[in-house]
């Protein structure tokens, strides 16, 4: 699973989007709102190691999500 921040711009907030290994877009939430129903992603349990992956990731970088 890889992970991405998109930068918003003006009233548009930031991004974040979860994709697969294929890179085809999982899922797509706002950066400083939690992800619901993280059980779908088998992230759950996980929260606190995705919000500081989310907090540390620099705008617009592709990176595997290693948590």
């Amino acid at each position: 699973m890889y992970i991405i921040k998109v930068k918003g711009k003006a009233k548009i907030p930031d991004y974040i989007q979860l994709r697969d290994n294929n890179f085809v877009l999982i899922a797509y939430f706002r950066a400083d709102r939690p992800l619901k129903k993280l059980e779908k992603y088998n992230l759950q349990g996980k929260e606190e190691a995705l919000r500081k992956v989310i907090d540390e990731l620099p705008f617009g970088k592709l990176q595997e999500l290693n948590i």
